[in-house]
């Protein structure tokens, strides 16, 4: 290959990645022992294969967020705080997200829950889906959250990945998906992506 062919593929491959959608999957539990860190690694690692979007890792651990400290609501805009700005600016540059999401009590996780309320507009006219775990699960978690993610503007997919505690974990402690599982990963992100393409118009329009 010659040097102005090596240099249209480069630029090609510029100009698609900026038009890629930009997915975050997003570990939604900040419990030492989580089993959390290893599912979202394992949609990672599946979700790399694929050419039609761009996927990236965001534990919310890394952001060590408070209990929910802003003195204004969210859908002001007006952030004080250093780490609101941080969470803001990291999720306000994805397209869509993936949520990975323990089931606690029949219900969401309190860490998840309170970093989806420090922000509003960074949410709106995107797209997600859901890779539960728990007993049962994790479908009542994802239940919830649907009802929080439609209040902050987030389209959620109907297809979703559930993991049982007693046949995807060994011991409940050691994640080992039954290999069929994979095949629900790629069907909740075939409709993520084709989601948060069709809803990038209206991104456009709020900038």
């Amino acid at each position: 290959m010659n040097i102005i062919s090596t240099a249209l593929v480069e630029t090609s491959k510029v100009t698609l990645d900026e038009f890629m959608n930009r997915i975050a999957i997003i570990i939604g539990s900040t419990r030492p022992g989580r089993n959390g860190e290893a599912v979202a690694k394992w949609v990672y690692e599946i979700a790399r294969k694929r050419s039609d979007s761009q996927f990236e890792l965001v534990d919310l651990k890394d952001f060590n967020l408070p209990l929910l400290d802003e003195p204004m609501p969210a859908t002001m805009g007006q952030y004080s705080k250093p780490h609101t700005k941080v969470w803001a600016a990291k999720i306000g540059s994805f397209d869509g997200y993936v949520f990975v999401a323990p089931e606690y009590n029949h219900g969401i996780s309190g860490a998840l829950k309170n970093a989806i309320e420090f922000l509003f507009r960074e949410w709106n006219d995107k797209a997600a889906g859901f890779v539960s775990y728990g007993g049962a699960g994790g479908v009542r978690a994802v239940e919830q959250i649907r009802l929080v993610l439609a209040e902050v503007q987030i389209a959620t997919v109907r297809n979703q990945v559930s993991l049982s505690l007693f046949t995807d974990f060994e011991n409940l402690r050691v994640f080992k998906p039954d290999p069929s599982k994979e095949a629900s990963v790629n069907a909740m992100l075939d409709q993520l992506i084709a989601w948060s393409g069709a809803l990038q118009r209206l991104r456009e329009k709020a900038t």
